[in-house]
């Protein structure tokens, strides 16, 4: 499944599609606005991905000193103010969906 198509089914669809990787089942439920479920959930993801998915989850949350912390151990930059939360949510989901 693509990034655009997992972002489609989150606005659209009451549950997760089938098969998903534990990574996008977890942006899945982030895009879905279930942000308690997706926290809870990544944190059983290894390194680096589910510290990638932690760190956007805190972003969005406003929590930008954890973020940073989360940002760090997935070894990406903090991103700068200009990229949207969308944009990096597919920015994730794009390389996760490869």
């Amino acid at each position: 499944m693509d990034a655009e198509s997992l972002a489609r089914s989150a606005t659209t669809d009451s549950t997760p599609p089938a098969g998903l990787s534990a990574e996008l089942r977890v942006l899945w439920l982030a895009r879905a606005g279930k942000w308690d479920q997706a926290h809870d959930a990544c944190q059983d993801l290894p390194d680096p991905a589910g510290a990638w998915i932690h760190a956007w989850l805190h972003r969005e949350e406003g929590d930008l000193g954890n973020a940073a912390y989360w940002y760090s151990r997935a070894r990406k930059p903090v991103p700068a103010k200009e990229l949207s939360l969308e944009d990096e949510w597919l920015d994730i989901a794009r390389a996760l969906a490869r």
